[in-house]
C-alpha cells in the first residue's frame, strides 16, 4: 500500500538540512500530483517540537536581536536574513498543516503543498541574494515567533489557520511595501525586487489560510469573523499599522472586517510587546 502524503510531508518536516529538505519537497509534490501517495493520516506524528531545522541560526528571543539599519550593507544583508528566516519557517508550517491534519480534502492537502513549494523558492532566492551579500543563512541570530505559534495550535486547525497564515503570514503583506521602499532609498533595487515578487506570491498563501479558516469554521459551526478577534485577543495580539488594506482584501479579508480589526485591535496605545513580528 502507498505511504500517505501526511507521512511524506513528515519526512520532509523531520529533515534538519535545508537543501535536502527542498528536494524532499519537491518529490513530495510530485509524487501527489501524480497520485503515488494516498491521503490519509500520518501513523505518528513530528514532535511539534522538533521540526527539522538547520542550526545555526542560532534562536534567540525577539527583544535579543539587534536592530537592522537599512543604511549599510551589514544592515541591509540582515534584513534580507530575517526574511530568510522566515521562509525557512514557512516550508515547516505548510509541511506541518499537511503532515498535522490527516484526512482534509485533497484541495487542502493540495494548497499546502504548493504553499511549502513556494516558500522554498522563496528562501532560495533570498540566500542567493545574502551570498551576493557575503552572507550565508545562519550567520546571524533569528527569533522563534513563527514555529512558537506552530506549537500552540498544533491541536486546532481553526486556530492554526487563523494565527498562522490569517495573522503572522498576512503581517507579512504589511511589512512588504515599506521594506520595498526602504531597499530603493538605499540603492538596492535588487533587493526591492525580490520581497516585491515574495509579497505579491504571499498572497495566494494567506488565502489559502482564510479559505481552510473558514472551512474549519464552519464544520465547528462557528462565525469567523468573531473567532478570528477572539482568538487575537486572547493573546493579546492585535494589528497595527502599516496595513496593507488592499492585499489583505484580496486575501480574503473584507472591509467591515478589516474596519473592526481596524477600531478593535489598532488603536496603536499598547505597548509593543505583545506583538509577534511575521
Amino acid at each position: 500500500m502507498t505511504t500517505t502524503v501526511q507521512e511524506a510531508a513528515g519526512v520532509a518536516l523531520s529533515e534538519p538540512d535545508l537543501r535536502a529538505k527542498a528536494e524532499l519537497v519537491s518529490s513530495v509534490v510530485a509524487d501527489w500530483s501524480q497520485g503515488r501517495l494516498r491521503n490519509g493520516v500520518a501513523a505518528t506524528l513530528v514532535d511539534v517540537d522538533r521540526p527539522g531545522r538547520p542550526n545555526p541560526p542560532q534562536l534567540v528571543g525577539q527583544r535579543e536581536l539587534p536592530k537592522r539599519s537599512y543604511g549599510t550593507p551589514h544592515g541591509r544583508a540582515a534584513v534580507l536574513h530575517s526574511v530568510a528566516h522566515i521562509e525557512a519557517n514557512a516550508i515547516n508550517l505548510a509541511l506541518d498543516a499537511v503532515h498535522r491534519f490527516g484526512e482534509m480534502p485533497p484541495e487542502f492537502v493540495s494548497d499546502w503543498l504548493g504553499v511549502a513549494a513556494d516558500e522554498v523558492r522563496h528562501f532560495q532566492m533570498l540566500t542567493a541574494r545574502l551570498a551576493e551579500y557575503g552572507m550565508e543563512y545562519g550567520d546571524l541570530p533569528a527569533h522563534d515567533g513563527l514555529w512558537a505559534m506552530a506549537r500552540d495550535t498544533s491541536t486546532d486547525l481553526v486556530a492554526r489557520m487563523a494565527l498562522v497564515p490569517r495573522y503572522l503570514e498576512a503581517r507579512g503583506l504589511d511589512a512588504g511595501p515599506p521594506m520595498i521602499a526602504a531597499f530603493n532609498r538605499c540603492g538596492d533595487p535588487q533587493s526591492a525586487s525580490l520581497i516585491e515578487v515574495i509579497t505579491a506570491e504571499e498572497v495566494p498563501h494567506v488565502s489559502a489560510g482564510d479559505r481552510w479558516f473558514r472551512w474549519a469554521c464552519q464544520a465547528r459551526e462557528i462565525e469567523p469573523e468573531s473567532a478570528f478577534l477572539d482568538l487575537l485577543s486572547s493573546r493579546g495580539l492585535w494589528l497595527a499599522p502599516p496595513v496593507n488594506s488592499a492585499a489583505r482584501h484580496t486575501s480574503g479579508f473584507g472591509a467591515e472586517e478589516l474596519a473592526n480589526l481596524a477600531s478593535v485591535l489598532g488603536e496603536g496605545t499598547r505597548s509593543r510587546s505583545n506583538r509577534i513580528a511575521r
